[in-house]
């Protein structure tokens, strides 16, 4: 029994993961059904959809381009960077598409058409070579293009939405009385939280299809999975026998455990190799068109029990004297002003978050042993976490707001920042500890012994999600706060736009990672939290003020 499991891992921990979050899934429909708005479990449902699909395709996409055209880490990351930027930035487009033609609905189900569209283009596998290169690796950026357009089109309009959804929960509060007001814009925080928690179902499940997958056609070809063993193959296939003696070695000692057979050919298995293990990667994006297509289907279905704001438009009609719209101009000009102070902020926490998908998912499959597991599953850590403490969090925030000690949305983000430093203070202390070189120096000198435990992933993510739950969902929580009604969904674009700047820097982590010494990189990112950290905390009061 203990063999089989060995030899199943990966789906063992898909089935614990799902058993252990089912109960939690529960609780949060349970809450929000009712202490929440209705159409809250609608958009989240719909926006889990979308996420299962889009994080089966980012879970793999850096070690994907890697094994798919040999492309350097560098290159990879690059790419990566530039389209996890283009998401960002296209939901500002998304925003303002939405917001001028008062069409969020239709907006949101353009989007989802798009994605899928792209998924698609991902899902046709096509063997790299010299000759196809040219026109297959710009086909595949015409993909992402498509992905992170459609994305911008869905993500910040349907949380635009949400906020919707609270703004009339607290009017219907405030006609009942101030106390029932005041318990209505206590669910608000709450409310985008147990929203992030359902996107985060999406992104649990999504990390383990790409490598089932891919395990399942490598064995139906008599090969075994390796994650070191694609970039050799490209090197061997580039340069043949001119390879060095060092990596003409390891590629042997990887063939010899790979292949259920001595390959007669080493270029033709070589070539084989990178078609199969690709090939599996492409029909996981399959399952993303599919997830696409039920989030459409979810939306449709539930469109009805979401704001309208055409409606809402249409209905209001009031006066105002030339000092009320003088008085209101300002209110706008201070709430912009500290929504971009925000915004500050949140570009440089997710410059450092994101690392999740650039180098610490090499960090993953250069310095940890995976030999059991694949690199892209510990990215299914985070959401797992996300799932598992929200409910902690906020029985915690509720206990203090019941006891009058409630801490402010910003005073939240700057201990996230805080949070996040400490994540990384412990990778820094680990990898100085354990003399780690540069990725480049190791991957050509490291050995199996030398590699970390799988424990020091879990214990980083377990510090970067805490932070992420006090930043990410709170931070589009303060937006709907902040944010003047007729531009909501352009201010949630903006949010987005701040992160596309955050997640425009991400090649830099990379660079660092293979260049300098393990520690450096991750005293890099600590110290750009902790600086962050300590500004947010400089404008809190202010930021308070202005909230209220």
């Amino acid at each position: 029994m203990l063999q089989f499991f060995q030899s199943h891992l990966t789906e063992t921990l898909l089935i614990a993961s799902l058993l252990v979050i089912i109960p939690f899934v529960i609780y949060y429909v349970t809450v929000a059904k009712r202490e929440h708005p209705k159409g809250l479990i609608a958009a989240a449902l719909s926006n889990m959809g979308e996420r299962f699909g889009y994080y089966i395709m980012n879970a793999v996409l850096v070690l994907f381009l890697c094994s798919k055209f040999g492309l350097k880490d560098t290159q990879a990351t690059a790419i990566y960077s530039v389209f996890y930027m283009g998401i960002y930035i296209l939901s500002l487009v998304g925003g303002i598409i939405a917001d001028r033609t008062q069409n969020y609905k239709g907006t949101i189900m353009s989007g989802l058409i798009v994605m899928a569209l792209g998924y698609v283009i991902l899902a046709v596998p096509i063997l790299a070579t010299t000759g196809n290169i040219v026109w297959l690796l710009p086909l595949t950026c015409l993909a992402l293009f498509l992905i992170a357009f459609g994305n911008g089109l869905f993500k910040g309009n349907l949380q635009a939405m949400v906020g919707q959804l609270y703004d009339n929960f607290e009017a219907e509060a405030a006609a009942k009385g101030e106390e029932e007001l005041r318990i209505a814009k206590s669910k608000r925080d709450p409310g985008f939280q147990i929203s992030y928690v359902f996107i985060n179902v999406g992104g649990l499940v999504a990390p383990f299809v790409a490598p089932l997958i891919r395990k399942w056609w490598l064995g139906l070809h008599g090969m075994i999975f390796n994650a070191n063993l694609p970039a050799l193959c490209h090197q061997y296939v580039n340069e043949g026998t001119a390879m060095s003696g060092e990596a003409m070695a390891k590629l042997n000692d990887l063939v010899a455990v790979s292949a259920t057979q001595v390959p007669a050919d080493m270029l033709a298995f070589c070539q084989s190799y990178l078609d199969v293990f690709n090939s599996g990667i492409h029909f996981s994006f399959i399952a993303s068109v599919l997830a696409m297509a039920i989030s459409l289907i979810i939306f449709i279905s539930k469109k009805n029990m979401l704001p309208n704001p055409i409606k809402k438009a249409a209905t209001a009609s009031v006066e105002y004297t030339a000092e009320e719209k003088q008085a209101m101009a300002k209110e706008i000009t201070q709430r912009l002003y500290a929504l971009f102070a925000v915004l500050g902020i949140a570009i440089f926490f997710w410059f450092s978050f994101h690392q999740n998908g650039t180098s610490m998912s090499l960090f993953a499959r250069d310095f940890v042993d995976t030999s059991a597991i694949a690199p892209e599953i510990w990215q299914a850590v985070n959401p797992f976490f996300v799932i598992v403490l929200t409910p902690i969090i906020l029985l915690i925030f509720g206990a203090l707001a019941r006891k009058g000690k409630d801490i402010s949305t910003p005073r939240k983000i700057a201990l996230g920042m805080g949070i996040a430093a400490t994540a990384y203070l412990i990778m820094t202390i680990f990898c100085k500890v354990c003399d780690y070189p540069s990725a480049e120096v190791f991957k050509m000198t490291g050995t199996e012994a030398e590699k970390a435990g799988w424990w020091i992933l879990i214990i980083y993510y377990f510090f970067m999600t805490v932070a992420e739950l006090f930043i990410s969902p709170l931070g589009l929580s303060f937006v709907s706060k902040v944010a003047p009604k007729h531009l909501l969904g352009l201010c949630q674009g903006l949010w987005l736009g701040a992160t596309a700047v955050g997640n425009g820097l991400l090649w830099i982590g990379p660079l660092m990672y293979n260049k300098w010494p393990i520690w450096q990189c991750w005293a890099v990112f600590m110290g750009v939290c902790l600086i962050s950290m300590v500004v947010m905390l400089g404008m809190v009061k202010w930021l308070e003020r202005v909230a209220k």
